[in-house]
């Protein structure tokens, strides 16, 4: 006699009792689902977690306290195992990455269909990640323009300040008084431009900063 596969177990945690009961109902009539538990903020979905052990945790973001991307890597130490969805209206690709990074495994938007989140939770709950197409194409793109800006000006913020400073004429040890940092970083940050820029000249930084614009607020001045 053939035994019966087990069903995946699913916690679900939102603030809304509706989207709750939406989605108790919605996994109900499909035959390898069972919801174990629901939560309706971070503290009850950590207890919940914790008793329950559950296959698959459907996360919203913003709730009552603590968010579900801040209680993430709380659940995730209650059951290590789970993986979790996170279930949001946040559209921000910023969004996606930070649950990413805190531990979860998939990210839809709640307005997507009930066969999307469906089949959502089927991916990850066989080992696979999801993310909404729309907000995949968005984070690439996203990817895209900041490598693009990265390529064009690798300097960061400091070290266009320095940059700034050194093609006005500077010394490291002035520049390190004007910044509040040791005469050490100071030289670090210009060997750093340096070598970023591809330049070996005070000259050369110099035209670098009026090609950028660096200078132009002080020559208004």
């Amino acid at each position: 006699m053939t035994q019966a596969k087990a069903k995946t177990r699913v916690l679900v945690v939102d603030d809304h009792a509706v989207v709750r009961s939406g989605i108790r109902s919605l996994l109900a009539a499909e035959d390898d689902f069972e919801v174990v538990g629901e939560a309706a903020n971070a503290r009850d979905a950590i207890f919940e977690a914790r008793a329950l052990k559950p296959d698959v945790i459907l996360l919203d973001v913003v709730m009552p306290g603590e968010s579900g991307i801040e209680a993430l890597p709380k659940l995730k130490k209650e059951a290590p195992e789970a993986k979790v969805l996170v279930l949001s209206m946040q559209d921000d690709p910023r969004y996606v990455r930070e649950a990413f990074a805190q531990g979860a495994n998939g990210y839809v938007l709640k307005e997507a269909v009930d066969s999307e989140v469906v089949g959502a939770v089927r991916e990850i709950a066989a080992g696979g990640d999801y993310v909404h197409p729309a907000l995949g194409a968005r984070m690439v793109a996203a990817d895209a323009q900041a490598r693009a800006a990265a390529e064009a000006d690798p300097l960061s913020d400091r070290e266009r300040e320095v940059l700034r400073l050194l093609a006005l004429g500077h010394t490291n040890q002035e520049i390190a008084k004007q910044l509040y940092i040791s005469v050490r970083t100071a030289e670090t940050h210009r060997a750093h431009i340096m070598q970023k820029l591809g330049l070996s000249t005070r000259a050369g930084l110099v035209r670098h900063a009026i090609a950028h614009g660096l200078l132009a607020e002080d020559v208004d001045q």
